[in-house]
């Protein structure tokens, strides 16, 4: 876009309408700019405005030396005491940011991956406070060194410095009353609003952070949905939710998740500061009043409930419920696989993205029982064989890795694995595969894209999300298709059949009526 000096005709048609400026030839205009939608605005240092603006009872809009729009910043994800792992720039996607966090121990590719941010932000970022076409700014207290996209609105905002609003035509970014913004990155259709407190923090793609949320050194991808509660070195992937007051997510990974009311994470074990975190796989949540000391790793699709105080790690057991008790977590293996919360969680996701069509930056994998899933489900079997084969037949609890299963639970974990497995339309693969924050991929395919990062054969932010794209693209055919459609119709029936058993119990606890029962079986 082509900016010019502001005319002195405009000049004084902005002073006749209240606006004031130590330095009017700091200010630049977009060709076609018309001043009679700007009113009531203190100007200082270099400003940029686009066409069809209209900004109205604004306190201060500024540039200041130094001057960030939050671009480059480092932050501290999970580990809340560690050193910064992740770079903050505007095209930042799920993907990246997981791939950084999982590198800053090797401080060579952590190196190459930061100078790979800074040479995009160094391209891309604004040089001055920069306000784009059909930007709608009114009642809002201060603006300093921001970056607005075209299109988006700002509408009784307290204070943003050093922020950087990503609109796109198809999703732009509103930003609310009372809102406080320091060292924050959001992106297009990202809504912040009702005296939200973000520091430090990064909101992606269709992302809600509202109702006096706060949040400190943390990132929400695509589609996250924060309210009430605050947030701290939280690494959110996409479909994070947490609508209570009372929740607080620290020092901690979560995707597809969902915080039950009073959800806590403690990142102090003992006495040595906030150092530990941990991880909430794919799918995870929490019931209400659950409280895990981390570190702890829980298993994808599992509910995590009570006070887990043990550290354990059930990510080789997806689908479980993790049950905390005094100095003792017990074990469910897949019991989480039949339940209403679960079908409802997995037919959900896809419907609720939200982000326009075309133009997505993060990735994300919406199979459930995926190569992933089902990789742990196989080592699952492994390990409830063995631990029948080591502790006995006649034990009435096994002890495991932080936890305790129960003889009869170990029993009905077979049987709920052995389901999903009948259920899975994957090949038999030995491929391991990891989750990028939303993105599934083999492990070997992640190891060679960090050696070509590391040899310079990527050496882009371009080039590398090009890569992650492949992965995406090629979902499909690593996962390939297996023979034995009949018996698998048959463990999705019967699948099918343990959810509406499961719906009609809540029935019959009088938890739900009969027209919602009737209508949930019908659904199915």
């Amino acid at each position: 876009m082509t900016y010019r000096n502001l005319t002195l005709d405009e000049i004084a048609q902005l002073r006749e309408q209240g606006c004031r400026s130590d330095n009017w030839e700091s200010i630049s205009v977009a060709d076609g700019f018309c001043a009679k939608d700007i009113r009531n605005v203190r100007f200082e240092g270099e400003i940029q405005i686009g066409n069809d603006v209209r900004i109205e009872n604004v306190g201060i809009i500024r540039t200041t030396d130094g001057a960030s729009f939050g671009e480059g910043v480092c932050v501290s994800v999970k580990n809340e005491a560690g050193d910064g792992n992740v770079i903050l720039y505007s095209a930042l996607t799920a993907q990246t940011a997981a791939l950084m966090v999982r590198s800053a121990d090797n401080s060579e590719l952590f190196g190459k991956l930061r100078q790979m941010a800074k040479r995009y932000v160094e391209e891309c970022a604004a040089t001055c406070t920069t306000i784009g076409s059909g930007v709608t700014i009114t009642d809002c207290r201060e603006l300093t060194n921001v970056s607005i996209g075209d299109d988006s609105e700002l509408c009784g905002a307290s204070r943003l410095i050093d922020c950087t609003l990503v609109s796109t035509p198809e999703a732009t970014v509103y930003i609310g009353d009372d809102v406080i913004m320091e060292n924050v990155i959001a992106q297009a259709g990202a809504t912040i609003v009702d005296g939200a407190r973000l520091y430090d923090s990064f909101v992606g793609e269709a992302c809600h952070i509202g109702r006096g949320f706060t949040s400190e050194n943390s990132l929400f991808f695509a589609n996250s949905h924060m309210d009430n509660g605050e947030a701290c070195a939280a690494l959110c992937g996409p479909f994070a939710v947490s609508h209570h007051k009372s929740s607080l997510l620290i020092g901690g990974e979560y995707s597809f998740y969902n915080a039950g009311s009073g959800t806590n994470f403690s990142n102090h074990a003992y006495k040595m500061g906030p150092i530990h975190y941990g991880t909430m796989e794919r799918g995870a949540k929490t019931a209400s009043g659950a409280h895990i000391l981390w570190p702890a790793h829980i298993g994808a699709f599992s509910m995590a409930m009570g006070k887990i105080e043990t550290h354990p790690d059930t990510s080789m057991f997806p689908f479980s419920y993790v049950i905390g008790g005094p100095r003792k977590t017990s074990l469910k293996p897949g019991q989480n696989l039949c339940t209403v919360g679960t079908y409802r969680d997995i037919t959900k996701w896809p419907k609720r993205d939200k982000r326009p069509a075309s133009g997505r930056r993060s990735l994300i994998t919406f199979d459930w029982l995926s190569p992933y899933v089902v990789e742990r489900i196989k080592r699952a079997i492994e390990a409830l064989e063995r631990l029948r084969d080591e502790q006995g037949e006649d034990t009435d609890e096994y002890i495991c890795n932080g936890f305790t299963i129960s003889s009869a639970a170990l029993q009905r974990g077979l049987f709920y694995y052995d389901m999903a497995l009948r259920m899975y339309e994957g090949t038999d693969s030995t491929t391991e595969w990891t989750d990028l924050l939303g993105l599934l991929a083999p492990v070997e395919t992640v190891q060679q894209i960090q050696e070509d990062i590391l040899s310079g054969n990527i050496c882009t932010i371009e080039s590398l999300e090009e890569c992650m794209q492949d992965i995406h693209d090629s979902y499909s055919q690593w996962k390939g298709f297996a023979e034995g459609e009949a018996d698998r119709e048959q463990a999705v029936e019967e699948w099918k059949d343990a959810i509406r058993r499961d719906a009609e119990r809540e029935y019959d606890m009088g938890d739900v009526s009969e027209e919602q029962l009737t209508e949930f079986l019908e659904s199915m």
